[in-house]
């Protein structure tokens, strides 16, 4: 089981080359006697590896069914249905674990946030702020039920609640876990939405890109950061082009539509048309593989590159009508609504592109640097009535 838990470690993850590193440590564990629950992990990461998500569930589910205290397989389905947007099946697969476990099983308190978090994505900020208190009273220093806090800030429109918490905190979230990129990234968000750049772009510089760490989750947070920042006519400077070095080896990775979409936010950000035109030769090329990133690239990501690249150009008319045909269906992206709602935000910004065309003649710009440009009232943070989330 060792092997295993380094195995899902690598596995849980969007980026193909952690997934490769995990073929080995497979090998090596099926070296060893294994009982019928051992097998199924083992038989879990094999599905992983051939991309069948379908009986990789199946045997996290089996295993769930058998042992609901198998925490291991409980955080694994987790994770892959936060990969895979099917936020009905994580909160129905919480729900029934609650149901049959006692509160005196080490790390219930990890359900418990595993449960604020689910419920905060189907519409529920509420409960999820409850339910992730009651988790930080069994372990204060759980950094999923501190992630479901910012989540639930984020939701509820109480920035200032959220960068007291987040600072209150910091000391659990922003050392020693897996979430400190994002926890700063969450604390920028709250910067944004009280109008002050300055303190949202000095995270960035200082706690997001100053190590230059080039994990995709990283890259994920500093992109979107960065658009967001300069959809409010803020000039990044060289940032954008670091990040599009740095996005470079991913144009053909053919693994997470989610990814690529903030690749081609991190080109269009510095301007980079070389490869925005190679990520969507990619793209174009994986649309027609019968593989599930040939799917999602159909249905999701290629429509979403073209439409981000038409707003950068700014051809409004063609970026709008492609925007707004995605959120029905952009859950299939994966991510938290916090992270999707970058394309609802660029949206809004080519809707007030074309009034502002139109109030003063000119030309669209996807950019504005100008004063008239969009400000803070035009690009709030989406609040949504939350939609009717179809399992995937």
């Amino acid at each position: 089981m060792a092997h295993a838990l380094r195995a899902y470690l690598l596995i849980c993850s969007r980026d193909p080359r952690r997934h490769r590193a995990a073929g080995p440590i497979l090998a090596a564990a099926r070296h060893w006697p294994a009982d019928r629950y051992e097998q199924l992990h083992l038989a879990s990461i094999g599905a992983a590896l051939e991309d069948d998500l379908g009986r990789m569930r199946a045997c996290l589910d089996e295993l769930l069914d058998a042992r609901p205290h198998d925490l291991l397989a409980l955080q694994v389905s987790h994770s892959i249905d936060y990969m895979t947007g099917d936020f009905a099946r994580m909160g129905a697969r919480i729900g029934a674990t609650l149901r049959r476990i006692s509160a005196a099983l080490p790390g219930y308190g990890s359900v418990l946030a595993m449960h604020a978090f689910a419920l905060v994505e189907t519409g529920d900020p509420a409960r999820a702020e409850d339910v992730a208190q009651r988790a930080l009273e069994l372990d204060s220093r759980d950094a999923r039920a501190h992630h479901a806090m910012a989540h639930v800030f984020e939701m509820s429109n109480r920035p200032e609640d959220g960068l007291r918490w987040m600072h209150a905190h910091s000391a659990v979230w922003s050392s020693g876990s897996t979430f400190v990129t994002h926890g700063w990234w969450h604390a920028a968000l709250f910067h944004l939405e009280r109008g002050d750049m300055g303190s949202a772009l000095a995270i960035y510089d200082g706690q997001m890109r100053g190590p230059g760490s080039l994990a995709l989750s990283d890259l994920i947070d500093a992109v979107s950061l960065l658009w967001r920042i300069r959809l409010r006519s803020q000039d990044v400077g060289a940032r954008a082009v670091d990040l599009a070095v740095a996005w470079e080896r991913h144009i053909d990775d053919r693994t997470c539509s989610f990814a690529d979409v903030h690749a081609m936010l991190a080109f269009g950000l510095a301007g980079d048309g070389a490869r925005v035109e190679r990520l969507e030769a990619e793209l174009v090329r994986s649309a027609s593989r019968s593989t599930r990133h040939g799917a999602t690239t159909r249905d999701l990501g290629l429509p979403a590159v073209r439409a981000l690249r038409a707003f950068v150009h700014g051809d409004m008319m063609v970026a709008i009508p492609l925007l707004a045909s995605l959120p029905p269906v952009a859950h299939r992206l994966g991510g938290s609504h916090a992270q999707r709602d970058v394309l609802a935000l660029t949206l809004l910004a080519a809707i007030e592109g074309i009034r502002r065309s139109a109030r003063h003649g000119r030309g669209v710009h996807a950019f504005p640097n100008r004063p008239e440009g969009i400000a803070r009232d035009h690009l709030p943070v989406v609040r949504r009535p939350m939609p009717a989330i179809t399992p995937v």
